[in-house]
Order: structure tokens, then C-alpha cells, then sequence
């Protein structure tokens, strides 16, 4: 059992690598964080950093290379075909593209169904057609579309139909695997609101995975940064906004866009070459595009520390940025 009640979800030094022609891909590589009940984990890195990897090894969609994923007491990795039966039931997934991952041969209260009838958890099929009324309410889905199909609805309702699908077993957990970013600005804040409210409601653990900062610090309690597969930074989400310290992390929060006219952009322009994940070579993997690089980096891995209570940064130069930052007033 895990040492702290409060805690749903541990991984510790979880591995995902890919064979592939040229070698060993290091997806995930040595992953390690806690998850409390009822709290939001953003994920946060460029396209390809292993975000989406990282949320479907926890579930056991795709199993780990190595490592621990521990879930309510039960070990995931290791857990058997009855366990996993149960676990499915408590982790859920929304994915990123609402079109393609709903049948576009099932009606909007079959898709939500689906789920009830392989559980067996009502045992009639009014009480499940009563329970995908429910949740239809619950995601704000009018019931007269409960005969239409995928193709007919627009990209907000057809998500709310996968916020609904994965609510139907009354999950503890679910991964939100991008889940706004194929939805135009105005659809993308009411899904981001519908799910902050079913968290209340439900105290739901979300991991949230997005490539978009400005969601991210609208709905996180802690904010993981990952860069080609490896934690480079971790702490609460308003910390990260106000004193990062890591210097991609620098440089993804530069590239938020500043609604003012006017306004300076302090951007941080990344130069140098995108370092491998097929067989890393020995040192930082960030070193090849960071400004602030030295010898010890291209040599040898930073170790992830706490800098101060709660923050997790993997940096040799840590000590240094976080004085140059606390002197200046700038990164």
C-alpha cells in the first residue's frame, strides 16, 4: 500500500522504449511522480515528447519496458486479467480527436452504452438507458440527440459524447489525452469548464496532456514539463508560471501569445540541433538547444532534485539560473 491515503496514482522510474530499425526509441525514460485524489497533473512538452505515451503506459494500453505504476494499492504493470477487468472500470481516457475515436456506426446513447453493457453493471436495459440520460445531462448533451450519430454533430458535442462515454463507470481517474486541442477557442473553454465541474462533483484525478500552457494553467494543480521522453521539471502550477527554472521550460512559456497591443515578447528562440531518442547518447538531451549549456552537460545526465518543496527540476546549472533569475529579475 502506498505510504500517503491521499495518494491515487504513484509511478516510479517508469520506462516505455520502441524497437525500431535504427534502435531503442525512448519514448518514456525514467518517469516519477504521485497523483492525489480529486487533483489535476498537466503534462506539458512539444509534439513527440512522449505526453501520450506517458498517459497510456500508466493505463496498461501499451505495457511498460520497466517500472512501477501503482494505483489505488494495485500494481498496474503486474496486475491480472481480473484486476485490470476492475481497474479499467476506475481509469478512464479521453482522447484527443473526437471523430475518430467514437464508431461511426453506433447512435450518440449506444456510443455512451457501450461501456454499462460490457460491465453489466445495470441489469436492465431501461436502467442503463436511464443511466445514458443521466450522463447526457451531466455532459450537456440535449437527449433528442440520443439517435444521432458521430457524423452529425459538431466537434464540442461530439468530445462531451467521449466526456460522457468515459464518465459511464464512475472512474477515479481519467487521462485527458488533449482533449480540447482540435476544438475552436470558444467549444475548448466550455469542455474545459464541464470537466472542472465534473471534478467537483465527482473528485475525479485527472492527468491532463496538452502541448497549449495557457489550458494547462487554467485547469492544473501541478505541472509536469517533458522533453524527448525525460522529466525535465515538476511543481505546483502557479509556481511553475512565476519562478520556473528550467530553461526549456523558459522557453515553452515564452511562446505563449500576449493579448496586448503592444506588448513586449520576451521569445526565446531555441537554436541548435533536436537530439535523438533513438539511443540517446550519454548527457543532458536538452543540451544540443540550450543557451545556458557546459561540458558537464553534454557528458553527463542531470539528476531530477527538489530545489525547494515541491519543485523537481533535472538541471546542472540550477543552482546558477535560480540566483542569475533571483539577481536580475529575468531568466
Amino acid at each position: 500500500m502506498m505510504a500517503n491515503e491521499n495518494v491515487l496514482l504513484q509511478v516510479n522510474n517508469l520506462k516505455k522504449y520502441f524497437k525500431t530499425a535504427k534502435g531503442q526509441l525512448h519514448a518514456v525514460d525514467d518517469i516519477t511522480f504521485s497523483l492525489e485524489r480529486g487533483k489535476t497533473l498537466g503534462v506539458v512538452g512539444e509534439s513527440g515528447c512522449g505526453k501520450s505515451t506517458l498517459g497510456r503506459t500508466i493505463l496498461n494500453l501499451v505495457p511498460a519496458t520497466s517500472g512501477e505504476v501503482i494505483f489505488d494499492g494495485i500494481h498496474v504493470e503486474s496486475a491480472d486479467k481480473k484486476q485490470m477487468r476492475h481497474l479499467r472500470q476506475e481509469m478512464q481516457i479521453i482522447f484527443q480527436d473526437p471523430f475518430s475515436s467514437l464508431d461511426p456506426r453506433l447512435s450518440v446513447s449506444e456510443i455512451i452504452m457501450e461501456p454499462l453493457e460490457i460491465y453489466r453493471i445495470y441489469p436492465t436495459k431501461q436502467e442503463r438507458q436511464k443511466r445514458v440520460e443521466e450522463l447526457m445531462d451531466t455532459v450537456g448533451l440535449a437527449r433528442r440527440l440520443a439517435n444521432s450519430y458521430p457524423h452529425e454533430l459538431d466537434g464540442g458535442r461530439r468530445q462531451r459524447i467521449g466526456v460522457a462515454r468515459a464518465l459511464a463507470l464512475n472512474p477515479k481517474f481519467v487521462v485527458c489525452d488533449e482533449p480540447v486541442s482540435a476544438l475552436d477557442v470558444s467549444i475548448q473553454a466550455q469542455i474545459l469548464n464541464l470537466m472542472q465541474d465534473l471534478q467537483e462533483q465527482h473528485g475525479l484525478a485527472y492527468m491532463f496532456i496538452t502541448h497549449d500552457l495557457s489550458v494547462v494553467k487554467h485547469i492544473s494543480d501541478d505541472i509536469l514539463v517533458m522533453y524527448l521522453g525525460k522529466m525535465v521539471e515538476k511543481c505546483p502550477a502557479k509556481e511553475l508560471f512565476r519562478n520556473h527554472l528550467h530553461p526549456y521550460t523558459n522557453a515553452l512559456l515564452s511562446a505563449i501569445p500576449v493579448p496586448e497591443i503592444g506588448a513586449a515578447k520576451n521569445r526565446v528562440l531555441l537554436k541548435g540541433e533536436l537530439s535523438s531518442p533513438i539511443n540517446p547518447k550519454p548527457g543532458c538531451r536538452f543540451a544540443n538547444r540550450c543557451p545556458y549549456a557546459c561540458d558537464e552537460c553534454i557528458k553527463k545526465e542531470p539528476e531530477l532534485r527538489e530545489i525547494v518543496p515541491g519543485h523537481f527540476v533535472a538541471c546542472h546549472r540550477v543552482e546558477e539560473l535560480k540566483n542569475e533569475k533571483r539577481e536580475n529579475n529575468d531568466f
